[in-house]
């Protein structure tokens, strides 16, 4: 039986905009089957929203969280949810 789709929302809070820490995400999403996208946000955070296996998002954010941007990070709030199918590849918003 195989895993569940799911849709993992993340916010990143700290020294998070400015650092190359969307284009780091991106470049990490290639390793992993995950379709989404990283975006900065009004507020000084970065959001990233990206469906998968649950087990590769799980691998997926835990490889941003111990990254060369993990000195930024000083927050992270996720959310977890049923994939919806929206998106056919991972990039970044603008």
């Amino acid at each position: 039986m195989s895993e569940t789709r799911k849709r993992m929302q993340v916010f990143f809070g700290g020294t998070v905009q400015g650092v190359g820490f969307r284009f780091t995400v991106e470049r990490l999403a290639r390793r992993f089957a995950v379709t989404g996208f990283v975006r900065n946000l009004d507020d000084g955070r970065v959001e990233v929203v990206a469906e998968g296996e649950e087990s590769v998002l799980a691998e997926f954010l835990a490889a941003i969280r111990e990254s060369s941007m993990k000195d930024y990070i000083r927050d992270v709030e996720a959310h977890w949810s049923v994939a919806d199918g929206t998106f056919p590849k991972f990039g970044i918003s603008y």
